[in-house]
C-alpha cells in the first residue's frame, strides 16, 4: 500500500486535512460568534435526534470518497479535492471574517440512543462557524463528482446511493439544529461555485510548474 502510494503522488493531497482540522478547531476555540445565523424556515424544521444516523454518516462518506476517487479515478480524485477542499478553506476564512453561529439547539434531548449521540456531538461540536456548512458543503462536492464520474456513468446505483446519502446528511444539519437553512443554502452556493471552476476552467494547466505539481 505505502510503495502504491509513492507511485501515485496525487494521494498526498490528503494530507490538506491536517492543516483543516488546526484550523477549525482553532477557529472552536478562539472566534465568538458576531452574528446570528437563523430564518423563518428554522422554525418550522422540527428537532429530530434520529437525524443523527445520516448525520454522522458525513465521517464515512468523507474517507470512502477519498479512497473509491483515489483507487479508480486519478481525475475524479483531483476534482474532488479541488471541490472538497477549496470549500473547506473558504469557509474557514469566511468564519474569521464574518464570526457567526446559531442559537437553535433544543433546551432538552430526549434520553435515547441517538439523544444521547446528539448529547456527545454538542459537546465537541460549539454552535459557532456554522454558515456556510462545511457538512454541507463537503457532502455537495461528493455528490457533484459523482454526478460527473464517467467512472460511475454506469453505476447507477452508487451514483445515486451517494448522492441520496449527501442529500439525508445536508437535511439532517437542520433536524439536529446544527445548522440554520441559511448555513445549508450557502454551503450548497460555494459548492456550486467551485464546481463551475473546477470543471469550466483548465486549472489543471495553471496548476503545472508550481508547488501542487505532485498534485497532476
Amino acid at each position: 500500500m505505502i510503495a502504491w502510494i509513492k507511485q501515485h503522488k496525487y494521494c498526498y493531497a490528503v494530507g490538506y486535512m491536517v492543516f483543516y482540522l488546526a484550523a477549525f478547531f482553532l477557529s472552536e476555540r478562539v472566534l465568538e460568534p458576531k452574528y446570528i445565523i437563523s430564518c423563518a424556515l428554522d422554525d418550522r424544521i422540527p428537532f429530530n435526534e434520529f437525524f443523527v444516523i445520516p448525520y454522522c454518516a458525513w465521517f464515512l462518506l468523507l474517507p470512502a470518497s477519498w479512497l473509491y476517487t483515489m483507487v479508480t479515478s486519478k481525475k475524479d480524485f483531483q476534482d474532488l479535492c479541488m471541490i472538497m477542499f477549496g470549500g473547506m478553506t473558504l469557509s474557514i476564512l469566511l468564519y474569521w471574517i464574518v464570526p457567526n453561529g446559531l442559537n437553535l439547539r433544543p433546551a432538552s434531548i430526549p434520553d435515547n440512543f441517538c439523544g444521547r449521540l446528539v448529547h456527545m456531538l454538542h459537546e465537541v461540536d460549539t454552535p459557532g462557524n456554522v454558515c456556510p456548512s462545511i457538512h454541507v458543503s463537503s457532502s455537495t462536492a461528493v455528490m457533484a463528482v459523482a454526478l460527473r464520474s464517467g467512472e460511475l456513468r454506469r453505476k447507477l446505483v452508487i451514483r445515486w446511493g451517494v448522492c441520496l446519502l449527501a442529500a439525508a446528511i445536508c437535511v439532517s444539519t437542520m433536524f439536529l439544529k446544527q445548522h440554520s437553512a441559511v448555513d445549508v443554502v450557502c454551503g450548497c452556493l460555494v459548492t456550486v461555485v467551485l464546481t463551475v471552476f473546477v470543471y469550466g476552467t483548465p486549472w489543471r494547466t495553471w496548476m503545472k510548474g508550481t508547488w501542487m505539481d505532485f498534485f497532476l
